[in-house]
């Protein structure tokens, strides 16, 4: 059984008060990071440039790019790098995206080949004034992948497709091996953090890939708002979607356009809160500051070995 919040968090009894974390602009030393550099990063970046794609990495801002550009992987975003959505944490661009890129699963194919990966991870923007919400795309790319790189596993970080579940089910189709999808924050924080999402439909986006088989993912951001007692509810309600990995991470804002950060959670809570998802059962846990969706992902990959859409 899961205890209450203060088995875990050293923090006051919690009613409608936030955490009384304390706040300033400067960054805590956990959240230092070294450069982008060395010859294996130098590689990713040429091939990346070579093959006209995009990578969330470098659209969100992301803290580990240098760490995991270093250890030769990369999460790649399909259909371009405009986004329907404008979501309040979110450094990728919003507007009228571009036409459709019909050879782009074929470059992103053709990368993992060229790089012989174990393992990589695709997400996308929002294509919301798209019929399908890219999910063409999406299968596309996933069937590219199997076919020019039979031995990469292939984890897709997709959006909800405005619950357009026949959408859904086109990804589902394709096979890939991991199915995420994040929750990002507590409900209490979705009309300002993600104000055309919905928390239920994340949610039931998640059960209907576990219910096809899938070993499925999602992960939150910290220090945008939410209360702990909050966070525990929503880990009970991911947890009871069956939901196999779960990331949590400190929010960074992006710019000064963006929502603030609400405080800094440090390594020690992180540490508590992955013995509280381990305790509910999920069967990874990546907490920390620093971790992000796709930190980690060879590693969660080779726990939760698998086959093509297989529990």
């Amino acid at each position: 059984m899961i205890g209450p919040p203060s088995k875990y968090v050293s923090l006051p009894v919690m009613d409608d008060q936030k955490p009384d974390y304390t706040f300033s602009g400067r960054k805590p030393p956990w959240l230092k990071v070294k450069l982008p550099a060395g010859p294996a990063y130098n590689r990713l970046r040429a091939l990346i440039d070579e093959h006209q794609l995009h990578t969330v990495c470098e659209s969100a801002k992301c803290p580990n790019m240098g760490e995991c550009w270093g250890r030769g992987t990369a999460t790649i975003m399909i259909l371009g790098d405009v986004c329907t959505r404008n979501c309040g944490f979110c450094h990728i661009k919003t507007g009228r995206p571009p036409l459709l890129d019909w050879n782009e699963p074929r470059r992103v194919a053709q990368t993992a080949a060229i790089m012989r990966l174990k393992h990589i991870v695709i997400t996308s923007v929002n294509r919301d004034e798209l019929a399908d919400g890219g999910a063409a795309i999406w299968a596309r790319t996933i069937r590219e992948i199997r076919a020019a790189s039979p031995a990469t596993t292939i984890e897709v970080l997709i959006p909800d497709f405005c619950g357009h579940w026949d959408d859904l089910q086109s990804v589902l189709d394709a096979r890939p091996d991991i199915l995420g999808h994040n929750v990002e924050t507590v409900p209490s924080q979705y009309s300002r953090v993600r104000p055309q999402a919905k928390y239920r439909r994340t949610l039931e986006l998640l059960e209907r890939a576990k219910q096809r088989g899938f070993v499925t993912k999602t992960g939150l951001m910290l220090g945008i708002g939410e209360r702990d007692d909050e966070l525990l509810q929503c880990l009970r309600d991911i947890r009871a979607a069956q939901v196999n990995i779960l990331t949590l991470g400190q929010y960074l804002q992006p710019t000064r356009g963006h929502l603030p950060i609400d405080r800094w959670v440090t390594p020690e809570q992180f540490a508590q809160w992955k013995r509280i998802g381990l305790d509910m059962g999920f069967s990874v846990v990546e907490s920390g500051p620093l971790v992000r969706s796709s930190y980690h992902a060879d590693e969660q990959a080779a726990l939760n070995a698998a086959s093509p859409g297989s529990p």
